[in-house]
């Protein structure tokens, strides 16, 4: 499902404020005297000592800050056994990783080798063979306004945080966790086949993200995962949320609208369903059955608000809330979904 995105200027403003990053001028090459921590520079025209941003990756230590120059790096990327790293790209309309020869551009983490404490921020990463971007066997990873166009995975990797960012464009998931713990936060993520998979033994936090056209589910939570879904819009999907396997979920305060059917119960697994929006073309609770799904209006809450949230233009995918919404100051919900309403936060 090759799409190509181009998601509003409104949008882009609104969610992702991703503009460039500036830093400080470069430290010369070496450590200084007293081992304080550099800012490596990475510049295509050699106007930094590196030309390309692996060979700055290799020779960076602790506490080191990679600043990556405007301009198209066709190289594979990879951090491993490093600690304590930062990679600020110019912006993600100045800096785009575009890869080589590997499947998947950008590795953190290389088994048996992983990462600690690492941030990258202001960079476009590329797919390559239908995989963008890998983190393996890490901790304290932060991606901030990072633009992924391809698959996010990760497996066997703690304390993982996905803020700001634009993922989209996958012929399979746009984000995908494996036995990790992650939270994803006031991301855009769309034109995936599926635009969350969270399996095996996971533990992750969706909070404010915009999900939509996705092929299939926007979000699947499966195998003995748990997932907290909070405030997040999901919408144009060719379905809202399947919860399969034996994971156990919450949903509170989404915005579940515009999509075939809503949430999805497998029989052995387990959700608990509060204040949620729902407005889809086939209805809203469904079990798992064979060979179709079953209607399933039991699993309806209480407090659940159906009917037309009463976005801006859904047609253009301006997705916030009109000054007349239904969907402000709903249970402990200053508003519901992922976008305020356009008059700002109640």
């Amino acid at each position: 499902m090759k799409i190509a995105v181009h998601l509003t200027a409104l949008m882009v403003v609104l969610l992702l404020s991703l503009g460039g990053t500036g830093m400080a001028q470069a430290i010369p090459d070496g450590k200084p005297a007293g081992g304080h921590p550099r800012t490596l520079v990475v510049a295509l025209d050699g106007s930094g000592p590196y030309r390309s941003i692996q060979e700055a990756i290799d020779a960076a230590g602790a506490g080191d800050t990679i600043q990556i120059k405007a301009g198209q790096y066709r190289e594979d990327v990879t951090i491993h056994s490093k600690e304590g790293l930062k990679l600020v790209g110019d912006g993600v309309d100045q800096v785009t990783i575009l890869g080589r020869e590997r499947v998947g551009v950008f590795h953190i983490g290389k088994w048996p080798y992983g990462a600690t404490d690492i941030e990258i921020s202001g960079l476009t990463i590329n797919e390559h063979g239908g995989h963008a971007m890998g983190i393996f066997n890490g901790r304290k990873i932060l991606l901030r306004h990072v633009r992924i166009n391809g698959m996010l995975f990760g497996q066997q990797v703690q304390d993982v945080r996905i803020e700001r960012c634009e993922i989209g464009g996958s012929e399979t998931t746009g984000v995908q966790f494996a036995d990790s713990q992650a939270v994803l936060a006031h991301n855009a993520i769309h034109d995936n086949d599926h635009g969350v998979t969270i399996a095996g033994r996971s533990v992750v936090r969706l909070e404010r993200n915009v999900i939509m056209r996705s092929l299939f589910e926007g979000v699947l939570v499966m195998d003995s995962a748990k997932a907290m879904l909070v405030g997040n819009t999901i919408v144009k999907n060719g379905g809202g949320v399947g919860f399969l396997g034996t994971s156990q979920s919450e949903a509170t305060g989404n915005i579940v609208g515009l999509n075939k059917f809503g949430f999805l119960l497998g029989p052995s697994s387990q959700a608990t369903f509060s204040y949620n929006s729902l407005y889809n073309s086939e209805g809203d609770y469904y079990r798992a059955g064979s060979p179709d799904k079953i209607p399933a209006p039991e699993l309806k809450a209480s407090s659940d608000i159906t009917g037309d949230p009463k976005f801006v233009d859904p047609d253009r995918d301006d997705f916030r809330l009109r000054a007349d919404t239904p969907l402000v100051k709903v249970g402990e919900f200053a508003y519901l979904g992922a976008l305020a309403p356009v008059n700002g936060s109640p």
